[in-house]
């Protein structure tokens, strides 16, 4: 078995893929819509589908925003340097909602971004084996 990707529901599919590709770097990789079903899907990435988990953003007609719950948590995704990776989403229109630092209790550097729809993304600084880090 292997992950697949993460389904987010987005209440403006043009924007939600704007935010992924453009701010945060990703690629589109495909784009449907089912008329029938009055749905469109969008798959975002860093690699093929192939290769490794993508995001499904899913756009239902009609529907502008969806109540995100108390249940979900965040996306993350592992980045050379937080600070630096802030500040390019930052100038690419993105709403950094944590500035880069240690997380609380440790020495690993996070920060946290939010989407158009509110998602949360937790950025993750890549620690270097030879400095010690896990």
């Amino acid at each position: 078995m292997r992950l697949l990707h993460t389904m987010l529901r987005v209440g403006d599919l043009k924007r939600s893929v704007e935010f992924y590709t453009q701010v945060m770097g990703m690629t589109l990789l495909r784009q449907h819509d089912n008329e029938e079903y009055k749905y469109s899907l969008a798959f975002v990435g860093y690699q093929p589908e192939s290769a490794g988990a993508v995001i499904e953003l899913t756009y239902n007609w009609g529907v502008t925003e969806y109540e995100l719950g108390t249940a979900y948590g965040h996306i993350a995704l592992e980045v050379d340097n937080a600070a630096e990776s802030c500040e390019r989403i930052r100038n690419n229109g993105g709403r950094v909602t944590r500035e880069a630092g240690p997380v609380k209790g440790g020495s690993t550097v996070i920060a946290f971004v939010e989407d158009p729809d509110g998602y949360k993304i937790e950025l993750i600084e890549k620690k270097s084996i030879a400095s010690g880090q896990f």
